[in-house]
């Protein structure tokens, strides 16, 4: 079960609170180079540190909680197979987009998802199935040319990757996922943080 969500809003299915997701740094404001991918200007752009609110609603529609109700309620209605793997997309990016992104509200919410599988891991256990995290290779999408700083790094990114010959699209991403991790002989290979690492081509010096 592929748990994949790049979404700006969600309504709580419990409180009835709509959350709504920002992309901001935490702590400080953020000034960098970034394009706009309408015109294609290169300028710099400045972002202002989120609230505390803005965090936790980021937390509330990027992070673990709604694909911890998916795989709860499947279990509490005996849908789950023995063996049932669940895992996430995620994304952690180079260093230099990480004021806006590893270390700023959507990283907050990642970490929240990363936090959420190990729990789901522990719960699926007795079934013989797994919870995983997989941090994926940047590809351009609608909501990833819409951040600010990470849509310039994505047009340098690819044409760097094509001059070395390593592009990677949605599907060789997922084909590498699927032979090489989730049903090769042995279990997944992770790093230290229990992730799988999908963008090892991406995070090459």
């Amino acid at each position: 079960m592929i748990y994949s969500l790049a979404a700006p809003r969600r309504r709580h299915p419990e409180t009835g609170r709509l959350h709504q997701s920002v992309i901001k740094p935490i702590g400080a404001p953020f000034t960098d180079r970034s394009v706009d991918t309408a015109t294609g200007t290169v300028s710099d752009v400045t972002l202002e540190s989120a609230t505390d609110a803005e965090i936790e609603d980021t937390v509330a529609v990027m992070g673990g909680d709604d694909w911890r109700r998916w795989i709860e309620r499947l279990d509490a209605e005996s849908l789950l197979a023995p063996g049932a793997t669940t895992v996430a997309y995620s994304y952690v990016g180079p260093r230099l987009t990480w004021p806006i992104y590893h270390d700023g509200t959507i990283g907050r919410a990642k970490a929240d998802l990363a936090a959420c599988a190990r729990r789901l891991d522990d719960a699926l256990a007795p079934l013989g199935g797994r919870a995983l995290v997989s941090v994926n290779q940047a590809v351009v999408t609608q909501s990833s040319a819409a951040i600010p700083v990470v849509s310039l790094y994505l047009a340098l990114l690819r044409r760097a990757m094509a001059e070395r010959g390593l592009t990677q699209g949605c599907i060789e991403q997922m084909q590498r996922l699927f032979d090489e991790q989730l049903y090769a002989a042995g279990p997944p290979r992770t790093d230290a943080d229990g992730l799988i690492r999908l963008d090892d081509l991406e995070q090459r010096a």
